[in-house]
């Protein structure tokens, strides 16, 4: 698939502002003096920012953006439409949680969140034909990336070295499930043949021409075209800084008193689940690219 930027922005940007509210309302639920009032409102404003400005990022993604109210129509079925829903109610429930320190409307805070990651990776796992998005890795990877990277930037908040600890156990967790997902991927064979997709059952067939002069809507949204040196490098590269770099900072933070790496920790990281997301979107092989092999 092609990856485009504005929902790359959107997944790492809402995953990091819900990542930051869990981390500073379950501080303050089993540790009140880890997460002072100030420090949840803080908190509490940078998540509604950070989630704001990726709902902002994904009407770039929109062909008509006046439309875009439309999207939660289908919640019944899509869940595309259930995260059009979810996500708003989480921003609403964050700023009021600032504004008002309520238990009920923290825990309804709470519920959106985690309903706002479930609907944001079921968005993608719930399409089988993508096989590589099509597994519970999908779902647990957007929560623990997200958590983790949320939890670092509470420690960049909070300068407390709980944070710090609760962030370096979350990106060894999400390392492990997204490299699971990364080895799991690369054993995976296309259900489709040429054959098959063409309707044709002869045993060798070779594509000789694209079929569209200009290209089409198809060879430009459903492949990256990007080549197979970029993609290790991608590859390499977000593991480097969105799980390996974070957590050797964080550690050097915790025992050296830096509290400057705190925030360095967590731009690294932010930088590595940009890669992260590209690399996810670009990995998904959308069948129909078994027709379209050939663009000239």
């Amino acid at each position: 698939m092609k990856p485009a930027f504005s929902v790359i922005l959107l997944t790492t940007l809402i995953g990091a502002g819900q990542g930051l509210f869990l981390a500073v309302y379950v501080a303050q639920l089993m540790a009140p003096e880890l997460a002072p009032r100030a420090l949840v409102v803080v908190a509490c404003y940078v998540s509604a920012a950070l989630t704001a400005a990726g709902l902002v990022a994904s009407f770039f993604h929109l062909g008509r953006p006046e439309r875009a109210w439309r999207s939660a129509a289908k919640w019944r079925t899509s869940w595309l439409s259930r995260e059009v829903i979810a996500l708003p109610a989480f921003l609403g429930c964050v700023v009021l949680y600032a504004i008002v320190p309520n238990a009920v409307i923290g825990i309804a805070a709470l519920l959106t969140c985690l309903a706002l990651f479930v609907c944001t990776g079921m968005v993608y796992a719930c399409i089988r034909f993508l096989q590589e998005w099509a597994s519970p890795l999908t779902l647990v990877n957007f929560f623990l990336l997200g958590a983790a990277s949320g939890a670092t930037l509470a420690a960049a908040l909070a300068r407390e070295a709980a944070f710090a600890m609760a962030a370096m156990v979350l990106t060894a967790a999400a390392l492990v499930t997204r490299s699971a997902s990364l080895v799991r991927n690369d054993r995976l064979r296309p259900k489709s043949t040429l054959q098959s997709a063409i309707g044709v059952k002869h045993p060798r067939i070779e594509q000789k021409a694209q079929g569209f002069m200009g290209g089409s809507f198809n060879t430009r949204e459903f492949f990256h075209g990007a080549t197979t040196a970029k993609l290790r490098l991608v590859r390499r590269g977000f593991v480097l800084f969105a799980f390996v770099l974070p957590i050797l900072l964080l550690v050097v933070a915790v025992a050296a008193r830096l509290d400057a790496l705190y925030a360095i920790a967590f731009v690294t990281q932010y930088a590595g689940l940009l890669a992260e997301r590209w690399y996810f979107f670009a990995q998904a092989n959308h069948p129909q690219n078994l027709y379209y092999q050939v663009i000239s």
